[in-house]
């Protein structure tokens, strides 16, 4: 049994580990049918933030600490959302870049719009007094509704998913994990082949295509 599939249980003695009960390992990335049903019930619901900040997830491949503190200057000049932006990571120090596509351009430029931003605030302040902006932790709960909204277990996906999402879709179509490793800002291959769990993948589509 994979780590990804693997429920913690107790310990031999009988008492109750820490985990019990919940999926370990790494969360698994959206379908791009998710994708798609996700933003049509974020528009249907006119849910401006959320519609940004789901685009941007899924575009940018930002971790969750990076993209909450995102400010309007990071991705747009004056009124107009840029289509390639740079951010220095928190956890590497390293600057990565990312492409804003037009759906996310637009959700955006109307987000902006709707809360009145000015370039040196946060793109998504907080709507709580003990943060200007979105807190990791309020962007992991924001994320748990929207995989309630289309039908999913929010106890499987993590802000981690939506960071796979892209990486995970190009590698497929591609198979240029070099070309992933620079969009997630990996400074080691090893380390991006272990996120996307390529390995295991790549073995298992080879052994359904092979017939004995």
């Amino acid at each position: 049994m994979s780590t990804e599939t693997m429920v913690s249980g107790t310990r031999p003695q009988g008492r109750v580990v820490w985990n019990k009960g919940k999926l370990i390992g790494q969360k698994p990335p959206l379908k791009l049918k998710e994708i798609w049903a996700l933003r049509i019930r974020l528009q249907l619901g006119r849910r401006v933030r959320d519609l940004a900040l789901f685009n941007l997830a899924i575009d940018s491949k930002l971790r969750g600490c990076d993209l909450v503190k995102l400010k309007v200057s990071d991705v747009a000049h004056g009124d107009q959302v840029v289509r390639r932006a740079m951010v220095m990571q928190q956890k590497t120090a390293r600057p990565v870049q990312f492409e804003l596509t037009d759906p996310t351009r637009d959700a955006v430029t109307a987000w902006i719009a709707k809360a009145h931003l000015a370039p040196g605030q946060f793109l998504f302040p907080s709507r709580v007094k003990s943060s200007p902006h979105l807190t990791a932790r309020q962007y992991a709960r924001v994320m748990k509704r929207w995989m309630r909204l289309i039908g999913l277990d929010p106890t499987i996906y993590a802000t981690h998913s939506l960071r796979r999402t892209k990486a995970t879709l190009i590698y497929r179509r591609t198979k240029n994990i070099r070309a992933v490793q620079l969009l997630l800002g990996h400074t080691k291959l090893e380390s991006t082949v272990r996120y996307l769990g390529i390995e295991v993948d790549d073995a298992l589509e080879i052994s359904e295509q092979t017939e004995v």
